[in-house]
């Protein structure tokens, strides 16, 4: 943590633009996930809930079984403990990138894979979603297949604007 300055740049745009899911997204987002998972998800912000909807979208056009669009819509759910609004995120991400001091919720920000993972595993799920929330700005853990984790790492690229997920 943090990405690329590219990666940090979209995802910031993709942040103050963002919208809430719409009733059918919802829905669907209930059909993949049990009620735990569900609660999880939805106590995200906005922005969150929509970058999994997103990284699950790419997951489901890549193939992905349902632990895999579970994790593409898990793998961030660590963030909602820093409550930090999109400005809070951009300086928190450049204070890591340049090794400045950081305050507690900014280290929150910065460990929020490895919160996602605990809580996670916690929820009982599956190996590839903690372990995926856990490692995912990271090396890919021998336990996920090199196909799977390329798949979630594209998955939780920042969507062009504009982008249907499986026709880019």
């Amino acid at each position: 943590m943090p990405g690329s300055l590219g990666h940090l740049t979209r995802r910031f745009f993709d942040v103050l633009f963002s919208t809430p899911l719409d009733a059918a997204e919802r829905a669907a987002v209930e059909g993949w996930l049990d009620g735990g998972q569900a609660w999880v998800f939805f106590s995200q912000p906005d922005p969150d809930q929509r970058h999994g909807f997103h990284a699950a979208l790419v997951a489901i056009a890549g193939g992905g079984k349902l632990d895999v669009v579970r994790a593409a819509l898990l793998h961030d759910v660590g963030k909602r403990h820093a409550r930090l609004g999109v400005f809070g995120r951009a300086f928190a991400s450049m204070a890591i990138r340049l090794g400045l001091p950081l305050t507690r919720r900014w280290r929150l920000y910065r460990d929020h894979g490895e919160t996602a993972a605990w809580e996670l595993e916690g929820l009982g799920c599956e190996g590839v979603i903690v372990d995926f929330a856990r490692h995912h700005h990271g090396g890919r853990p021998l336990d996920i297949p090199a196909v799977t984790w390329d798949l979630l790492q594209l998955a939780d690229q920042p969507p062009k604007t504009g982008a249907t997920p499986g026709a880019e």
